[in-house]
């Protein structure tokens, strides 16, 4: 399953509800969207056009690129991976004794992280599908997450990227729980905004598993009985596997020595941790002071290069070091990942800079922080627009 890219929206196969499905909405190939974001209406339709090329340019030169380091990278953190979380899950054996349960809770937590981030993420975007490698490809990995690959490759690639932070088409913003933009109408239960994301954060995989049920589009009429059903039971059989795994398996061996609760607590845990890290890096990238958000006629009959800006406006960095980065899968480059979300993720900083430059000349905003300050900028959005909107003044 390969991800949009602005200049080729292709059928998407194999999808969560059986049978294939076409992307949304086709770039238009010159012009300018009905309305420009704001921070975009300073630009002409040739400048927009140009801006484009050149983003264009720098996609197929890291396309071109890509060979045999790109190739051990990602085999190399798969095999970190995995060693991570045999020794966490063997450490948990013994986890009756304190220092084996803290050893083997951060070592799988890290795996879990790893797993999700760098590696699940990123495959399931088809960044690694050039390999022809069937054991690393969008269209069979499985990742160590509660809603299925499949489910998730729908709202996240097919929809989330195409239509990023468009309100009324993205359901990201807010996942249909919290208040996250103004466009959207305050009700009363928006209160519990800061309640509910806090809730939200260590039952992260669950609420994503949840969302990417559809719910709100089978409440409209716009999801059919039948493929609710489908996602339902595909939803199903994947919890089956991750309690297995995690809270029968591990637990159960672990009874040997007389450790099966210490380490349910301790798979618990690292799931939570997981979460949490997931929630932050994600929210982080989308929601912070300084993203915009866009309404439907600044997307309507918007050409690649409009695209594009959406997708710098529209999104936040976090700036920190190597290890930082590979544990947020490269998604503390949220910016370069929504131009080129099939790009290899190793290769964002690597663009990084010369996105940076694109925005400057083009007087386009490039949003970018340390990690606690887009956390406590994200919460600060939270609670603000829990509140009502103050009124106009006169």
């Amino acid at each position: 399953m390969s991800v949009i890219t602005p200049s080729k929206p292709t059928p998407t196969e194999g999808s969560s509800t059986g049978g294939s499905r076409t992307r949304p909405g086709k770039l238009a190939e010159s012009g300018s969207p009905t309305v420009r974001p704001p921070a975009a209406a300073h630009l002409t339709d040739e400048q927009v056009a140009e801006l484009g090329r050149e983003l264009d340019a720098i996609r197929d030169e890291i396309l071109a690129k890509r060979g045999a380091s790109d190739a051990a990278y990602i085999r190399r953190v798969i095999k970190v991976q995995r060693g991570l979380e045999i020794s966490g899950r063997a450490a948990l054996l013994v986890s009756k004794n304190k220092a084996a349960w803290v050893t083997g809770t951060t070592l799988l937590s890290l795996a879990k992280i790893l797993e999700n981030m760098e590696i699940g993420h990123n495959v399931l975007h088809g960044q690694w599908d050039w390999m022809r490698d069937p054991d690393i490809h969008s269209t069979t990995w499985e990742w160590d997450f509660v809603t299925p690959s499949r489910s998730w490759q729908h709202t996240h690639n097919d929809l989330h990227h195409r239509w990023t932070n468009v309100v009324g088409k993205d359901n990201d913003v807010g996942y249909n729980l919290l208040r996250m933009d103004e466009q959207q109408p305050w009700k009363p239960i928006n209160l519990a905004n800061p309640l509910f994301n806090a809730i939200l954060a260590p039952l992260f995989e669950w609420g994503i598993a949840i969302y990417d049920l559809e719910l709100t589009e089978f409440q409209e009429g716009k999801k059919s009985k039948e493929a609710l059903l489908k996602d339902l039971k595909a939803l199903g059989k994947k919890v089956v596997t991750q309690f297995t795994k995690d809270y029968a398996a591990t637990p159960a061996v672990a009874m040997l020595t007389g450790s099966g609760k210490q380490a349910l607590y301790g798979t618990l845990t690292a799931n939570a941790v997981r979460n949490v890290w997931a929630h932050a890096v994600i929210f982080c990238g989308h929601f912070p002071e300084g993203t915009d958000t866009f309404t439907e006629e600044m997307a309507e009959g918007e050409t690649r290069g409009d695209w594009y800006i959406r997708q710098m406006i529209g999104s936040a960095n976090i700036s920190g070091s190597k290890f930082m980065h590979l544990m947020t899968g490269n998604l503390s480059h949220q910016i370069e990942h929504h131009l080129f979300p099939d790009l290899p993720s190793n290769r964002y900083a690597e663009v990084a800079p010369r996105v940076r430059e694109i925005c400057q000349r083009y007087g386009l905003k490039y949003t970018t922080g340390p990690l606690l300050k887009q956390v406590g900028s994200t919460w600060g959005k939270i609670f603000r627009l829990a509140l009502p909107d103050k009124p106009a003044s006169a």
